[in-house]
């Protein structure tokens, strides 16, 4: 008797004894407990940051005044480790580490955009960027994006400080309100590296590359890429057109529009381009929620007086791109439009699968 009673508050048939808005109420009480554990945990390692610098400006402090050398690190680290035997972090080279932040962030370190993120991904820039404006740029990039350790290495070994917002483009002219924020996920040059291809390579070695990193080269594209098709079929007067990539970036919320073009980067292309953005915006976007549809051309080279003429006579926002770190056979064979559909339809509809 006991067991059922006890089970009857969870039995779905007991649900009306409770008051209307019941369930809402608990499902917000539970955001409110989440939220407090993460403003813990933040608060936990804000404490932490400000401590570990203010070590490190301690004792960069006391060896500039009274020269100490780099042994007594040692010494520090066996005598903080003795007194607080269950603390991580005080070995050598966290010391070490400490010293670097508080020389490279005089300033103090959890008023910055590198005082919010994890000790590691600090740990990770130090180690591999060489000025602080690379220390900040990827700083600010990993607060934003919600980095991991790995997603901040990868970009570092990318370079991306050098591609980022770096595309020629028409936005501050087009949509001067949302400029900045879609310059923010444009590049040039973009990387396609990740082939591995060297030499003159058969066109099913391309092949086989291109279809082995398809993830890569979203990656490559960058953070809020949504896939949604590749050809991407539009009608216009009775005719059909076939966009080559089509993706939604969902913290901007528009489609963008992207070409690829084996070749310098015409004014032609551009015209091409600014056509399937408008028709993008006119046939495809839900003009309530969506933003200004973005058309990103990624050729393989531009001349920059051609490209910037070409932009100005754009009424939709554009950006063009080039592609990077490829032999030039290689270059010359990337595949069109048609071959990404082609390969697309190889993956999305394997023989025999029914479609």
């Amino acid at each position: 008797m006991n067991d059922e009673i006890t089970a009857k508050p969870v039995v779905p048939a007991q649900s009306s004894e409770l008051p209307p808005g019941f369930f809402e109420l608990v499902a917000e009480l539970k955001n409110l407990v989440r939220g407090a554990h993460v403003r813990a945990q933040l608060k936990v390692n804000t404490e932490m940051l400000q401590m570990y610098w203010d070590i490190g400006r301690t004792i960069l402090e006391r060896q500039r005044k009274e020269r100490w050398g780099t042994k007594v690190i040692d010494r520090i680290s066996a005598e903080l480790r003795t007194e607080f035997p269950n603390q991580r972090g005080f070995s050598r080279a966290n010391l070490h580490y400490m010293q670097q932040m508080a020389r490279t962030w005089p300033e103090p370190i959890v008023q910055q955009p590198v005082g919010q993120l994890p000790w590691g991904h600090i740990v990770t820039l130090m180690g591999k960027c060489k000025t602080r404006p690379e220390l900040d740029f990827y700083a600010h990039h990993a607060v934003r994006n919600g980095w991991s350790r790995d997603d901040l290495a990868s970009a570092v070994h990318r370079a991306l400080h050098l591609s980022h917002a770096a595309a020629t483009n028409n936005f501050d002219a087009v949509i001067p309100e949302q400029s900045e924020a879609a310059k923010e996920i444009v590049k040039d040059p973009y990387r396609l590296d990740f082939t591995r291809l060297t030499g003159k390579p058969a066109e099913r070695d391309l092949e086989d590359a291109l279809v082995a990193n398809l993830v890569p080269f979203l990656i490559e594209l960058g953070m809020g890429f949504a896939f949604v098709g590749r050809q991407y079929p539009v009608q216009v007067g009775g005719e059909e057109f076939r966009i080559d990539l089509l993706f939604y970036h969902y913290k901007l919320h528009c489609f963008v529009v992207v070409e690829l073009e084996t070749r310098a980067a015409a004014p032609q292309h551009l015209g091409q381009l600014g056509f399937y953005v408008e028709v993008v915006d006119d046939l495809v976007r839900d003009k309530a929620v969506d933003g200004p549809t973005l058309g990103i051309l990624i050729a393989a080279s531009k001349n920059q007086p051609v490209v910037e003429y070409a932009l100005r006579s754009q009424r939709n926002p554009l950006a063009v791109g080039t592609y990077a770190a490829l032999p030039e056979p290689v270059r010359k064979q990337l595949p069109s439009g048609e071959d990404l559909a082609r390969l697309a339809d190889r993956i999305l509809h394997p023989a025999g699968d029914g479609q």
